[in-house]
C-alpha cells in the first residue's frame, strides 16, 4: 500500500513540480515501483483454509469443541492448519493473498515471509507442519524416523513432534515408549507373532499436558478421547506397528514393523510436563510458559488477559489459539482469534494480541 501511494501519487507530483515529467521516464519509474511492490508486497497475519483428513480414529471435537465447519459427517482426525507439504497444502483465506498457497508465497517472497535465517537454512522449504488432532478411538501404535533415516528411506525430513493436550476425557491413557529392557529382537518376535501384551509403556494424561514426542519414541492413544494441538517437522512419514486389528473398508491397514524396528529408540522415555509443573513468566498483559526449546522448533504458551504486544521475531511464527477469544492486531488492522484458529505471522511483523485468550506460539 505504501509503495502504491509513493508510485501513483507522490512520484507524478514530484515530476510535475520539478518540470521533469517526461512520459517515458515516468513509465520507467512506474515499472520499477510495480516490481518493488511485487517483491516487497504487504505482509499481515495469514489465516489458511483448514485441510481436513479423514481418520478411522477421528471424532466430533473439531465441531463440538473447536467450532470448525466440517465438510461432511465423516470422521475427521486431523486438521492441517499451516502446511506446505504435498499431502495437504495450505491456501490463504484472508486478505490480499486469498487463494494463494503457502508454497507460492514462499517462492515469491522468500526471506520476507520466512526470515533470512530460515530461508538460508532450509533453502526455501517450510520447516514446520501445524495440526489439530481429534483422537476419539485408539490411534495406531506408531513411530517416526529421524532426519538421517527419513531422508535416505523416504526422501523427506524426519518427524519430531509435540502434543499439547487441549482436552482429554477422564482416565485418558496413551502409549509412550516400550517396556523397559525390551530388545530389538524381542520387539520383532512379539510384533510379528501378533503378541502385543505387556509390550508398551502406558501413561495417564490430562488437559494442559505437553508431550515432546521425539523420533524413535513409540506412541499411540489407548483409552479415552484426546484433542491435541500438534507442532511437528514438515513430514508425513509414519511407521505403523499395530492397529488394534481394525479393518478399514474390510481390509487391515498396512504395517511397517521392519522399518519401525530400525528407527525405534528402545531406551527412550516420554517427556511430559503438566501445567502445574511449568513456571509462568509474567509479561505486560500476559503470562508465558516456555514449553520446549529445541533444534526443530520452540514453543511457548501465552495466556493473554487484556493486551499483549508480542516480541518481534526475525523469523516467522505461528499462533495456535487453544482457548478463549480475542484479536490479532497489526499496524493496518486486526483479525478475530478464537479457539481452533491458527495464524501465520511473517518474519519481522509486529503484532499484538488482545482479549482473554490462550495461544501456542511455534517458532524457530
Amino acid at each position: 500500500m505504501l509503495t502504491a501511494f509513493l508510485c501513483l501519487y507522490i512520484l507524478p507530483k514530484v515530476l510535475v513540480y520539478t518540470n521533469r515529467g517526461v512520459l517515458n521516464f515516468y513509465l520507467a519509474m512506474l515499472k520499477i515501483c510495480i516490481k518493488i511492490g511485487k517483491e516487497f508486497g504487504g505482509v499481515y497475519p495469514l489465516k489458511f483454509k483448514k485441510h481436513f483428513v479423514e481418520k478411522v480414529w477421528g471424532g466430533e471435537a473439531f465441531n463440538s469443541v473447536l467450532d470448525m465447519d466440517l465438510p461432511s459427517d465423516d470422521k475427521y482426525g486431523e486438521s492441517w492448519e499451516v502446511s506446505s507439504h504435498k499431502n495437504g497444502m495450505s491456501f490463504v483465506e484472508n486478505g490480499e493473498y486469498r487463494g494463494k498457497s503457502l508454497r507460492e508465497l514462499i517462492d515469491i517472497y522468500k526471506e520476507k515471509f520466512l526470515g533470512n535465517e530460515i530461508q538460508e537454512k532450509f533453502k526455501g522449504e517450510f520447516p514446520l507442519l501445524i495440526k489439530y488432532l481429534d483422537v476419539n478411538d485408539r490411534l495406531s501404535v506408531q513411530v517416526h524416523p529421524d532426519d538421517e533415516y527419513a531422508l535416505k528411506a523416504e526422501g523427506e525430513f524426519g518427524k519430531s513432534e509435540t502434543w499439547y493436550i487441549i482436552e482429554a476425557s477422564a482416565g485418558a491413557k496413551l502409549i509412550m515408549g516400550l517396556k523397559e529392557n525390551m530388545s530389538k529382537e524381542e520387539f520383532l518376535e512379539k510384533s510379528q507373532s501378533g503378541d502385543f501384551n505387556d509390550m508398551f509403556n502406558i501413561v495417564s494424561i490430562k488437559k494442559g499436558d505437553f508431550i515432546n514426542v521425539k523420533p524413535g519414541l513409540v506412541h499411540a492413544s489407548l483409552e479415552g478421547s484426546v484433542l491435541i494441538c500438534e507442532t511437528q517437522q514438515n513430514s508425513d512419514t509414519t511407521y505403523r506397528i499395530y492397529d488394534f486389528d481394525r479393518l478399514v473398508d474390510g481390509k487391515a491397514r498396512e504395517l511397517h514393523v521392519e522399518k519401525a524396528a530400525e528407527v525405534i529408540d528402545f531406551e527412550k522415555r516420554p517427556e511430559i510436563i503438566s501445567d502445574e509443573n511449568r513456571k509462568p513468566i509474567s509479561l505486560m498483559g500476559a503470562k508465558k510458559q516456555e514449553l520446549v526449546r529445541g533444534e526443530y522448533f520452540n514453543i511457548d504458551k501465552i495466556s493473554v488477559q487484556g493486551e499483549y504486544r508480542d516480541e518481534i521475531n526475525s523469523n516467522f511464527k505461528v499462533y495456535s489459539v487453544i482457548d478463549g477469544e480475542g484479536k490479532i492486531q497489526y499496524l493496518e488492522g486486526d483479525y478475530p482469534a478464537k479457539k481452533g484458529d491458527t495464524y501465520f505471522i511473517p518474519a519481522n511483523l509486529e503484532v499484538s494480541i488482545s482479549g482473554n485468550v490462550e495461544i501456542l506460539k511455534s517458532y524457530l
